[in-house]
């Protein structure tokens, strides 16, 4: 147990620079705090104290606005920044090197005592308020955008984004527009096509204006028809 802490303290360090002591993580990190809450509520949850294991989750909860099942199973060097409102389901599978920002949802889609969570593979980035809903699998070293909702399977090495999400980046390949990988600039598909319309609409207007001016005869004052 000290030895997964201390590599949950080094992570703090490697993740987020504002980090300034070991102190500080202890004392002010929510995301710390309710990874610690989860490895306690686990290890009684796998042994079938179920009832002890769900209230020191619920303490967690209430202590860092952060919810995680006990029944989850998360690998190693998990962070999540800033972390309030994140959601982590029963049946959700994380593994090793994952970064949760707030507002992540890892949640199901079905009421059936089954797997229902998303797998996270390993080395994972899901941005802030993103949506991972249903029992599928996101590959290793893929991105999810920023409030993206995500309902299919994500290949391996993929960038996903938007509502649906939608994969700008798989398999080693580009698709659509050259793209930054960095969490903070993804791109924007729902924006990029709201351009396009309404690009398309000043074209159109400034159509009917042409054709408005070139149509209307204005020998005749008192009929301005069109010839």
């Amino acid at each position: 147990m000290i030895k997964t802490l201390k590599e949950d303290i080094r992570t703090v360090f490697d993740r987020d620079p504002a980090v300034r002591s070991v102190p500080e993580i202890l004392f002010c990190y929510p995301g710390f705090h309710a990874l610690f809450f989860y490895r306690l509520a686990h290890a009684l949850w796998v042994r079938k104290v179920r009832f002890l294991a769900r209230f020191v989750s619920h303490l967690g909860r209430m202590f860092t606005g952060i919810e995680i099942h006990p029944g989850a199973r998360i690998g190693r060097r998990f962070f999540i920044d800033h972390g309030m409102g994140v959601v982590i389901g029963e049946t959700a599978e994380i593994g090793d090197d994952c970064t949760l920002y707030h507002g992540v949802t890892l949640g199901g889609t079905s009421w059936a005592k089954e797997k229902r969570h998303p797998t996270l593979g390993n080395n994972i980035v899901v941005g802030a308020g993103a949506k991972v809903l249903g029992p599928f699998r996101v590959g290793d070293n893929s991105k999810i955008g920023a409030n993206s909702v995500v309902v299919r399977e994500v290949p391996d090495n993929s960038t996903v984004v938007g509502v649906p999400g939608r994969i700008v980046y798989a398999n080693g390949e580009k698709i659509g527009a050259q793209i930054d990988l960095e969490h903070g600039q993804l791109p924007d598909p729902e924006g990029k096509a709201l351009s396009c319309m309404f690009d398309q609409l000043r074209a159109l207007e400034r159509r009917v204006r042409e054709l408005e001016g070139a149509g209307v005869d204005k020998s005749d004052p008192r009929e301005q028809k069109v010839i």
